[in-house]
């Protein structure tokens, strides 16, 4: 069951839609890789052009801390100039109920 989660708001630059949706599959295919996250998810906020967020899920503080620390982070942060206008928002978020 999960217990945390982070939540983190991305607003691409204008044009690079395309290419951040791109960015958010090879995320993904990373993801899939790490045992200690339960799910993520990459959303398109609909009828806000560039609005984008990404929903994961842990078991530990430690899983939520390596997924961080891992592979994808760190392709988070090396793109994040190029792709977003703004730098990606993270929340640290605790699971209070799930199906």
């Amino acid at each position: 069951m999960a217990k945390y989660a982070l939540l983190v708001e991305l607003k691409a630059k204008p044009g690079l839609e395309a290419e951040v949706e791109k960015f958010l599959a090879k995320e993904a295919a990373i993801t899939r890789g790490e045992p200690g996250t339960l799910s993520w998810h990459a959303t398109k906020i609909e009828g806000e052009t560039g609005e984008y967020r990404i929903f994961d899920t842990f078991d530990t503080t430690q899983a939520r801390e390596d997924h961080m620390n891992g592979a994808g982070g760190a392709e988070l942060v090396a793109e994040a100039d190029r792709l977003f206008a703004v730098a990606p928002k993270v929340h640290f978020v605790t699971v209070v109920a799930q199906k």
